[in-house]
């Protein structure tokens, strides 16, 4: 059985998937007094081999204090790594994207599964 639930695995994670590049970021800690973040971002790991699939949209348009953001969903799996956190973000691309969902561990840590969203103001930017 434990065989079987590995070559499932390794189907999930086949390097063909693995087209896209993405870039993991954790936020800076702050040693002020107040315990407020920094607001700053320290790279984790770059050229990290992933695959970024956009899920479909469904009501991803919401109001958020008098402004109407939307938000883009993305589904991420790539190799097993032990230095993923969730309170990291990603950048892909010109996107940047905070961690929402996982990571998951796929197979026996063959692979992780991270549920991504993009947040950016909604409608015509000009």
């Amino acid at each position: 059985m434990r065989g079987s639930r590995t070559r499932v695995a390794a189907m999930i994670i086949r390097s063909g998937r693995l087209r896209d590049r993405i870039t993991f970021q954790r936020p800076v800690a702050d040693d002020s007094a107040d315990g407020a973040g920094s607001g700053s971002w320290e790279t984790v790991a770059t050229n990290v081999p992933a695959e970024v699939q956009d899920l479909r949209p469904s009501r991803d348009e919401r109001m958020n204090d008098g402004l109407t953001t939307a938000s883009r969903r993305s589904r991420i799996v790539l190799r097993h790594r032990a230095d993923i956190t969730p309170d990291m973000r990603v950048l892909f691309g010109s996107r940047v994207m905070q961690i929402i969902g996982g990571p998951a561990v796929l197979g026996n840590r063959v692979g992780l599964e991270i549920m991504a969203e993009e947040y950016r103001p909604a409608g015509n930017p000009a």
